[in-house]
């Protein structure tokens, strides 16, 4: 199939820097790659694989420019609704702004970032072992981990995209090996096993899935807590009333703001976020990231 070029509308404002930014952070070698203001990635979709390359944004028009390079043309749909959901372009920022900008520690914050987003992911079974492999070490390590991963089980793309060239390893893949090589604890191995297990079993991670059963059976798997979760059902859920507030990275943000930090005032202050807490839990990790403006 030729490439397809499409323009994908989102209400403005719309902060693209921050989003791309908080992605590049994170890019996985092999599935990922973050080069002069864009973004690509490989997709796995229902009748094969797929590379979508989102451009880099002009801030003054209300769409985003992807370029979709799928191997079964019927997946267009599919593709673009991925898009949609990574991008976070059907997001009401000013219905979030109104309640946000109503607590006078992160008005300031909005102001920087009119606009900002949540990222999503176009897999929910691949964000939720990144959060596991995220657990208690940096975001850099956590990418090689993840890296490693790929390397060993990740499915080779047919048509690779320059440093894209794998799919992220399937739930069936993780499950079925003891992910030896990877440089990973016991402990974790466990954790990603049975993670890969439940959702081979059919544990859906996406946007469909109901929240609160997702929730429950994500915490009775081991090695995973509410960190984990409320991660998950922020970025692959699409909850955007989801925050991890045992986050360190949030209670350092708060603290830098002058607010408390101990979980106790942490919690009652979220209660005023409502049901936008993940989008104050992003403008909070980009203030201490500090992550671009526009």
């Amino acid at each position: 199939m030729p490439e397809t070029v499409l323009r994908l509308a989102h209400r403005r404002p719309y902060a693209a820097g921050p989003l791309l930014s908080f992605l590049a952070a994170r890019a996985v070698p092999g599935v990922e790659e973050c080069r002069d203001g864009g973004y690509r990635r490989s997709l796995r979709l229902p009748g094969g694989a797929g590379v979508v390359a989102v451009m880099p944004p002009d801030p003054g028009e209300g769409q985003l420019t992807v370029r979709l390079d799928l191997e079964d043309p019927g997946d267009l749909g599919a593709a673009v609704e991925r898009c949609r959901r990574l991008l976070d372009l059907d997001a009401d920022p000013r219905a979030v702004d109104a309640v946000l900008g109503a607590d006078p520690l992160l008005a300031p914050l909005l102001r920087l970032r009119p606009g900002l987003r949540v990222p999503g992911h176009p897999d929910g079974f691949e964000l939720a072992v990144r959060a596991v492999l995220g657990q208690q070490v940096t975001v850099k390590g956590a990418r090689t981990l993840a890296a490693r991963l790929v390397a060993k089980l990740g499915s080779p793309l047919a048509k690779p995209a320059g440093p894209v060239t794998h799919l992220f390893p399937s739930a069936e893949a993780v499950a079925d090996d003891d992910l030896s090589g990877v440089g990973l604890t016991g402990t974790r191995v466990r954790a990603l096993r049975a993670l890969a297990g439940a959702v081979a079993g059919g544990l859906a991670l996406g946007p469909d899935a109901d929240r609160d059963e997702t929730r429950r059976r994500l915490l009775a798997l081991p090695g995973i807590g509410p960190w984990t979760a409320a991660y998950v059902a922020m970025r692959a859920l699409g909850d955007p009333d989801a925050i991890p507030l045992t986050d360190l990275g949030l209670r350092q943000a708060l603290r830098t703001l002058g607010a408390p930090d101990d979980a106790r005032p942490v919690a009652a202050r979220a209660e005023r976020w409502r049901p936008w807490r993940a989008y104050a839990a992003m403008h909070l990790w980009a203030h201490l990231t500090g992550a671009p403006t526009g």
